[in-house]
């Protein structure tokens, strides 16, 4: 007889889905980049202009979004978010200038902008306390996946057709996802017709307060007490991310002297190491909450480790003469950058609860405005300095300063509806899990 598939697990393979296809039509350009500056005759300055388009809007909406998510419902919200990214994508193969360029990428940054936001909202009812964190690893995995595949995806659909079809391809495919969410998501695990009682039980172990359609006025001030750390973490996190999503293929194609092919291989190679990263990092936290029942053990260790790691990887590459040598060295350090992204977004659902979703935007703001600033600031320093050298130190740097403030982060301070409910108790029941000892 075969084995019926939980339906929470049905909804972290379609997330999963989300996550590949979105990261495909946000690193899409970066591969396409140095054919569009040819046809556009567009300087690096310029270039770094249209990468940053994206994150404007893409921050701003972070916060945005995930207040409506925790306010409508994730569904209704990812619908209209994934409708907006997707003909975004698509209308970019039709672009003439760089302004419309840059309107299709502001456009794609406002739909993307509060789709992880939703996503995590959606989590805090569809997904079990203890596997949290293998929720948003893998999830991030497969945005780092699709990071990793798009280089030959559409390096092979340029070779066919060209790089205006690539995006016409890739946006006709999001807006698939789209039908398919809209068929199989339900915005709470009670409302879908598919889940048994055995496994809504499952779903809500542990759960002290069940999930509610009406929260009350969202707590602003205990929000930003909780978060305020956890975003500047993102924000050094996401300085380095983005430049591995719209610099490294000129990078290696300029700095170290790979041709389109071999570009296209050795691009993939850091994110599909950053692919590894993300699962394991949320294992690996989620692993240690069961074994410790200390969560800000749990979440902590792996974040510092995941920065001071990627910092350790990066200097040594700068100087690297060897081409292979740096690829490796920046392989090793994506890897341990991406060990932290699982933890970065369970923080907002360990700290929120029910706020998940504007605790979710508001911490991956740090990573939008990393977007604004990252880009240009990579473009302006190479083209002043003619290296890549300082924007990498500079990139270490940032990472250093994220894992001091990591330490200071502590998920035990939650946020609940009711301002004077006593957190420690609350997530102290919360975590009995097994015969873990408890929180500490």
């Amino acid at each position: 007889m075969q084995r019926r598939v939980k339906t929470h697990h049905l909804i972290l393979m379609v997330m999963c889905l989300l996550y590949f296809i979105a990261y495909i039509d946000r690193v899409n350009i970066s591969v396409a980049a140095p054919l569009i500056r040819d046809e556009m005759g567009l300087s690096n300055l310029e270039l770094g202009l249209v990468f940053s388009a994206f994150a404007y809007p893409y921050a701003a909406m972070q916060i945005f979004g995930g207040w409506l998510a925790d306010r409508f419902g994730p569904r209704k919200v990812l619908i209209v978010l994934s409708l907006i990214w997707g003909a975004a994508t698509l209308l970019t193969g039709f672009v003439g200038s760089v302004i419309a360029l840059l309107v299709m990428r502001f456009a794609l940054g406002i739909g993307e902008g509060g789709a992880f936001p939703t996503a995590t909202r959606a989590f805090t009812y569809w997904m079990p306390i203890t596997q949290r964190g293998f929720a948003q690893g893998i999830t991030h995995s497969f945005s780092r996946l699709g990071g990793a595949i798009t280089p030959p995806l559409v390096v092979l659909i340029i070779a066919l057709a060209g790089w205006r079809e690539s995006f016409i391809v890739l946006g006709a495919v999001s807006l698939a996802w789209t039908v398919l969410f809209l068929f199989v998501f339900r915005d709470t695990p009670a409302e879908h017709p598919r889940v048994t009682p055995a496994e809504l039980a499952e779903i809500n172990a542990g759960r002290v307060e069940q999930p509610k359609k009406e929260k009350g006025p969202t707590p602003w001030g205990r929000l930003i007490r909780g978060m305020w750390k956890v975003t500047f973490v993102d924000f050094c996190y996401g300085w380095s991310l983005w430049v591995y999503l719209t610099w490294l293929p000129s990078y290696l194609k300029d700095e170290r002297g790979f041709d389109l092919k071999a570009m296209a291989l050795f691009t993939a190679l850091p994110l599909m190491a950053g692919v590894v990263g993300d699962t394991l990092g949320g294992i690996v936290s989620d692993t240690l909450l069961k074994k410790t029942g200390n969560i800000r053990f749990a979440r902590v260790s792996v974040l510092t480790f995941g920065l001071v790691g990627a910092l350790l990887c990066m200097v040594p590459m700068v100087s690297m003469e060897d081409p292979l040598m740096a690829v490796l060295l920046l392989s090793l350090s994506f890897f341990c950058l991406e060990l932290t992204n699982a933890v970065l977004w369970s923080l907002p659902i360990d700290i929120a609860g029910d706020y998940a979703g504007t605790a979710a935007g508001m911490m991956n703001t740090g990573f939008g405005v990393a977007g604004m600033i990252s880009p240009v600031a990579f473009g302006f320093l190479i083209q002043s300095t003619g290296s890549y050298h300082l924007p990498f130190l500079i990139s270490a740097g940032l990472l250093g300063v994220g894992a001091l403030t990591a330490l200071l982060i502590d998920p035990r301070k939650t946020v609940k509806r009711a301002p004077d409910t006593q957190s420690e108790g609350y997530r102290a029941k919360e975590l009995q899990i097994n015969a873990s000892p408890g929180l500490k």
